[in-house]
């Protein structure tokens, strides 16, 4: 339905669209047909509900789409009874669940999540997985978990174990940056700019702020798309910016060049970014600053340097094996660390990319948490980096299940929008989203209030902790950082169960990569980490 009106009306029928066709046929029925009250005055009932709905501030589809948003209201409201009835649960991902999306928004509304009649999960199917409890569940004051990032560094920074993923102002609206960056604040967690760089919508609220910094090096860039050194400084020198992240790759597009259009780069974008208006905004493929291992960890010294001691790390997919082992050599070699790294799975978002790059580039983020995790066990440096992860986080267990994989913290992107009132419509790319969610378009933009809107993304963030505090307490742990993967148990084929930790590959214990053998390893290692090389990504000869 929303498909067929964002192409037949550009959402300009407000007051003066349908709601003024009513009020217009209206008083020619009055006029023209006196018997005709009943007409009269169901016209006037839409005018009325229409009018409510464009003052309303609590539901963006409404302020967008007077009168006809509450058929998609009903629609949603009936689907549990429709799918059950043809025998669908609502937990089928397109890309995700009606169930998982449900769970957002009631906890982003401060509703109750409490649920009869047991759970609508396929208990026995291959795949299920859950926590297991303790007889001797524990009691905490605070759902307030943190971590340290850079404790070493001249401003560590506190950290929540749950932030808002990377998404830049141009892929998202600037009321969508300036509801979530005032739910950062006053909750109390990060909020990471994304490539696009620091906007002036980011700054109005104090949010922390991570600062990502893509290949285009947008906000701190030469008039040729290299790196500017002094802008840099100007920037990441701000108290609001905490940490600074270095982006290799992004999962939903992972070794694929990017362009915003001329037609999207707006004056308020290209300001940004520091990049003309109206021209093409190329972010490239590859670095600039850096092409071998040991350059990128000079880079990432080097901007923690001008950062002035502030935690700076890199993000990326793990794609080629190889080239992670060369890093890590790399960090070996040189004694540069990065303070953290962000694990971005092959099934995170985007506003657009190439459909073989959705669905056909890059490891999922199970695989790249687990292979990062060993390998800076096997070298020793598990203990001085700290791993984020990102990737289809909607829920407490969620958090739990990829803490107990090796994650010091999760950050979600697209849990956060459907906070902000997304519906999943998948309309990012066209600018015609319908909650003013991800558009540059002013009146659709407009829907989304952005007090409104601040306070769903804290009670999204703040209930979340509270189910997360539950699942640790229930686990007999103190601290979700204590979870780990013999916590988490799944029903594998033939109805066997097993934890995490033994359908994983073996951990490797500390130090075994700095040992000559290397048969005992698994065949990654064998095969990939001796070939490995310092001043290279490829592979030695």
């Amino acid at each position: 339905m929303l498909d067929y009106l964002n192409t037949i009306f550009p959402v300009r029928y407000t007051v003066f669209g349908l709601s003024g066709f009513g009020l217009l046929l209206a008083i020619f029925s009055l006029v023209a047909f006196g018997e005709g009250a009943a007409v009269a005055l169901l016209c006037l009932l839409l005018v009325g509900i229409g009018v409510f709905d464009l003052l309303q501030t609590r539901r963006a589809l409404l302020r967008n789409y007077p009168i006809i948003g509450h058929l998609h209201l009903l629609l949603a409201y009936l689907q549990p009874a429709i799918r059950l009835d043809l025998g669908d649960s609502g937990r089928q991902a397109t890309p995700f669940s009606r169930a998982q999306r449900a769970l957002v928004v009631q906890r982003a509304n401060g509703a109750s999540e409490l649920r009869p009649f047991g759970t609508a999960l396929a208990v026995q199917a291959e795949g299920y997985e859950w926590l297991n409890h303790s007889t001797a569940p524990t009691r905490m004051d605070s759902h307030n978990f943190r971590l340290t990032i850079g404790a070493e560094r001249a401003q560590p920074y506190s950290a929540s174990v749950f932030n808002i993923s990377a998404m830049s102002f141009g892929a998202l609206s600037a009321n969508a940056i300036l509801a979530l960056n005032a739910g950062a604040k006053r909750g109390g967690f990060a909020h990471d700019s994304g490539e696009g760089s620091i906007s002036s919508h980011h700054r109005v609220h104090g949010g922390d702020l991570i600062w990502e910094i893509g290949s285009g090096y947008f906000g701190c860039r030469n008039g040729d798309g290299t790196f500017n050194a002094d802008k840099f400084s100007n920037q990441a020198r701000d108290p609001q910016v905490k940490m600074i992240e270095l982006k290799l790759s992004q999962g939903a597009q992972p070794g694929c060049a990017s362009v915003l259009p001329a037609i999207k780069v707006t004056p308020e974008i290209a300001a940004a970014r520091g990049v003309p208006a109206g021209v093409d905004c190329v972010s490239p493929a590859a670095h600039s600053a850096f092409t071998t291992p040991l350059e990128l960890l000079q880079f990432v010294a080097r901007l923690r340097d001008i950062a002035e001691g502030k935690p700076t790390g890199i993000k990326l997919c793990i794609g080629h094996p190889w080239e992670w082992f060369a890093l890590v050599k790399a960090m070996l070699a040189s004694g540069i660390t990065p303070d953290f790294i962000v694990l971005d799975g092959a099934e995170g978002g985007t506003g657009a990319a190439p459909r073989e790059f959705t669905d056909h580039v890059g490891a999922p983020l199970e695989e790249g948490l687990l292979l990062v995790h060993n390998t800076l066990r096997g070298v020793g440096l598990r203990g001085q980096i700290k791993l984020g992860c990102a990737g289809k986080v909607t829920s407490a267990f969620d958090i739990a299940r990829l803490m107990a994989l090796g994650a010091d913290w999760c950050n979600s992107a697209r849990g956060f929008m459907f906070a902000l009132g997304c519906i999943q419509s998948q309309h990012c790319h066209t600018g015609r989203c319908p909650t003013g969610v991800a558009t540059q378009d002013p009146l659709r933009q407009r829907s989304l209030v952005v007090p409104d809107k601040a306070e769903r993304v804290y009670n999204f963030h703040q209930q979340s902790l509270r189910a997360l505090k539950e699942l640790v307490q229930a686990a007999g742990l103190t601290h979700p950082g204590e979870l780990t993967a013999h916590h988490v148990m799944r029903r594998t084929a033939g109805h066997q169960v097993k934890s995490l930790a033994q359908l994983m590959a073996t951990p490797l214990a500390p130090g075994a990569l700095l040992q000559d053998a290397f048969s005992p390893l698994p065949l990654v290692y064998q095969q990939h980490w001796p070939l490995a090389r310092v001043d290279s990504f490829t592979l030695l000869n």
